[in-house]
């Protein structure tokens, strides 16, 4: 099984899938969405028979494919996974048709083609895939920077309002932090012996000043990609033109491609310019999370609201990130996970309930819950899972974070909880004014609000409250994969966890 060339395939099978339904004929939208659905279904099993195969306490990078692709530059189509790519490849292939089967009518009233839509999304899983599955770092860069093209359009041309101006920004951010990336790789191959493989640049030495330069250059790309504070100005924008299913994977998947570069790129390569830069990154994460927390307090619009809860979001996986222990290390790579899960049904329960008010503003609401009780209970179950309710996946992963790094960085931790209480605030306040209180006489005015939630509508929401709730009670399984790949990006970064207090210690301490 571990000679089967799992990556190659599972790359490659959602652009195959993407030309099949683009050829498609327009007249028939309805093919185009079932074989859209059922491609991504089949690329959803291999990855599971793949987490099979992959040896968790194995190698560090298992799954290795290596294929000649331009001699000149040691560029190859190399592809491996750790246990971190590893839960970042199963997010993808679990998110994609969820988001396929939510968007079923989200192209209808569009002028653009259905097919069209949908060979998109299956465009973007393509991107999505190969960008955590590389190996080499120039293929890594191609992959981050195709993966903005499908965005761009799903954006632009099947999105609401500001649609074209959320569009070119999201594209203009992303280019730019690309050509920062593509200095740093250049930068890269010239000092690092004329090589691209991650392998070997990882047991490169470089000059102090030039690991600093050649980190910042990714850490400025990934920090627009997360985003992190203040890079994050796109994000409102792009997620509240989005249609409901791309913006889900946007938040979900797509921003996760900036942490994940970090936790590969950065720390492994530039071990002393990570420590070096780390109270930089953490103060730029704190700031994020109080700052973006109390942004999203503010909003009226719904969407633009769950974007600004994932800036805060990414600031927590920041902080465990440069904590430098494997207790935070671990939390943060779960939380990426956790996110992608919550986030995603918060954002696609939010699409429901705009697409049968038509309107995105909050005001407009208002005792929707009389209406449609069992979508309301949703967006409560979806809003307190964002808000890391104990029982829930995000709590185990948050909870990981700060103790994790209370052991090495007590105000950081104390200051960053403050964004759990501001969590509270927006995320019940948005479901007051929006499905409890006094019925808006206005939403009897619309007949899809008396619309509950559909059976299609229940086969998208279900499989990930049930995943939040099993990962909120067992995260082992996930876990016993993280945690290998986490301990030996610490030893790379020449960090180990604190020695536990003793008792006696802790006595001594206190007299």
């Amino acid at each position: 099984m571990q000679d089967f060339p799992y990556l190659t395939v599972l790359t490659g099978l959602p652009l195959l899938g993407a030309i099949v339904v683009w050829c498609l004929p327009k007249s028939k939208p309805e093919t185009a969405k079932i074989v859209a659905l059922a491609w991504s279904l089949v690329v959803f099993v291999l990855s599971v028979v793949m987490w099979i195969a992959f040896q968790a306490g194995g190698d560090r990078l298992q799954l290795r494919e290596s294929y000649e692709w331009i001699p000149t530059w040691d560029a190859r189509f190399t592809f491996a996974v750790d246990g971190i790519a590893l839960v970042m490849l199963l997010m993808v292939t679990v998110l994609v048709p969820i988001v396929i089967l939510a968007s079923w009518h989200d192209a209808d009233k569009s002028k653009r083609s259905i097919p069209t839509y949908f060979a998109l999304l299956l465009v973007l899983e393509f991107t999505m895939i190969g960008v955590f599955a590389a190996a080499d770092i120039f293929l890594f860069y191609v992959f981050f920077e195709v993966m903005l093209v499908p965005m761009y359009f799903l954006i632009g041309s099947f999105g609401g309002h500001q649609r074209q101006y959320a569009a070119v920004k999201f594209f203009l951010y992303s280019l730019v932090g690309g050509l920062f990336m593509l200095a740093a790789v250049i930068g890269l191959w010239v000092v690092g012996g004329h090589t691209f493989d991650w392998a070997t640049l990882i047991n490169s030495d470089f000059a102090t000043n030039t690991g600093r330069w050649l980190f910042l250059g990714f850490f400025i790309a990934f920090a627009i990609k997360a985003p992190f504070f203040p890079f994050h100005t796109w994000l409102p924008d792009a997620g509240g033109a989005a249609p409901a299913g791309a913006a889900a994977l946007l938040v979900g998947v797509l921003d996760k491609v900036g942490t994940f570069g970090i936790l590969r790129y950065c720390l492994p390569l530039f071990p002393e310019a990570s420590r070096w830069f780390a109270p930089w990154a953490i103060a730029l994460a704190v700031i994020g999370i109080i700052y973006a927390a109390l942004l999203a307090i503010g909003q009226n619009d719904l969407k633009r609201l769950v974007s600004y809860t994932s800036i805060a979001h990414f600031g927590f996986i920041g902080v465990g990130i440069f904590a430098f222990t494997t207790q935070a290390g671990t939390g943060a790579v779960l939380y990426m996970l956790n996110h992608g899960l919550a986030t995603g049904l918060l954002f696609l329960v939010v699409g429901m309930l705009v697409a049968r008010r038509g309107s995105q503003n909050i005001r407009d609401f208002g005792g929707a819950g009389k209406l449609v009780p069992v979508l309301a209970g949703v967006l409560f179950f979806a809003g307190l899972a964002s808000l890391a309710l104990p029982g829930t996946a995000p709590f185990v992963s948050e909870f990981l974070v700060l103790i994790g790094t209370f052991t090495v960085n007590k105000p950081v931790a104390v200051i960053a909880t403050l964004g759990i209480i501001l969590a509270a605030a927006y995320v019940l306040w948005m479901v007051q004014r929006t499905t409890q209180g006094n019925l808006n006489p206005a939403l009897l005015d619309e007949p899809r609000m008396r619309r509950d939630l559909t059976v299609r509508e229940k086969v998208v929401v279900a499989p990930l409250i049930l995943l939040i709730l099993f990962l909120g009670f067992y995260p082992k399984p996930v876990t016993d994969v993280i945690n290998p790949a986490v301990q030996a990006t610490m030893q790379d970064v020449g960090k180990s966890d604190p020695a536990p207090i003793s008792g006696t210690t802790t006595e001594a301490a206190v007299k």
